[in-house]
């Protein structure tokens, strides 16, 4: 899991990639965003669903997907186009996060509307809502919808992606994001939060599935954190600082350590939150060797 927007051409991201699949990874994933959270984020933003598509054509194995798209970014008659048109790309190879969006900054730089939390919450279930909903339209039907945010009138629904694209909801939300989840998910994604935040989120996710009807064991959950790998606790501890890690952080991540100590942590998300799939957030891009070390270390044990 890349966040190019801290600073990333499309070529890191692709050599990133590329190397991500050589190595035997399942999944190349990006943030979705249009500035920097830290820092100028030079040589500048990379648009998502560009880079995707770009990607679909210059891998062959790996899945494709947003770690998650922000529902303020895009309408969504024209996000499902894109998405659609990018799996068709890859052979059937994207995954499709989608979140409410948060980052006021990027809003306002590059004059992107920012309304409120609770209408952000509203347009992020109605677009889901559209984009599910036009994937699944028959071939030669159209579809409609009115919503408060959002109308569509007899929409050809064009389109269609290669297969049913796996849509993944995300966050902390104590409320509103679980009974998205509920509704809308496939997988389930608690980003960057200690091991206990996330086994309670994933009980607030299965209570609001247990609510709607819904079996909430056919929901994937996930989590992402920073990787830092290394041979020794003194190197992990060097490149920690290097990266201005602090302990806090260090405690929270179960992807930080020797590879002994990863797949510890791995067995103790598994066991005492259910996780089955790990985002590993690369904090700097051009170590490929971090990667090729968990692949050959870490990844043989979690068979």
């Amino acid at each position: 899991m890349t966040e190019p927007q801290e600073g990333a051409s499309y070529h890191d991201l692709l050599r990133v990639a590329q190397a991500a699949e050589a190595a035997g990874y399942d999944g190349f994933f990006r943030s979705d965003h249009y500035r920097a959270i830290d820092g100028p984020g030079a040589p500048g933003p990379t648009d998502a669903w560009t880079t995707l598509s770009a990607l679909a054509v210059q891998t062959e194995r790996i899945r494709l997907g947003t770690l998650v798209t922000s529902a303020t970014f895009r309408l969504p008659g024209p996000l499902a186009i894109a998405v659609a048109q990018a799996d068709q790309m890859s052979g059937g190879r994207i995954e499709f996060g989608l979140g409410a969006g948060w980052f006021e900054p990027e809003h306002t730089g590059y004059g992107i509307p920012f309304p409120p939390l609770a209408e952000r919450f509203a347009r992020l279930a109605e677009q889901l809502e559209i984009i599910t909903g036009l994937w699944a339209t028959p071939p030669g039907e159209t579809y409609t919808f009115a919503g408060r945010h959002y109308t569509l009138t007899d929409s050809p629904a064009l389109p269609k992606p290669t297969r049913r694209i796996p849509v993944i909801v995300g966050g902390t939300g104590p409320r509103r994001t679980p009974a998205i989840a509920a509704r809308f998910a496939d997988e389930f994604n608690v980003p960057f939060a200690p091991l206990g935040e996330a086994a309670d989120q994933f009980d607030r996710v299965a209570a609001a599935c247990a609510e709607a009807g819904r079996d909430s064991s056919r929901i994937i959950r996930s989590f992402a954190h920073p990787l830092v790998i290394a041979a020794t606790e003194d190197e992990v501890a060097r490149r920690c600082t290097s990266l201005g890690l602090d302990e806090e952080d260090i405690q929270a991540s179960p992807l930080i350590g020797t590879p002994a100590r990863i797949i510890d942590q791995l067995g103790r998300w598994r066991e005492k939150a259910g996780v089955t799939r790990a985002y590993l957030q690369l904090p700097d891009l051009t170590d490929l060797g971090s990667l090729d070390l968990f692949a050959s270390e870490v990844a043989p044990q979690l068979a």
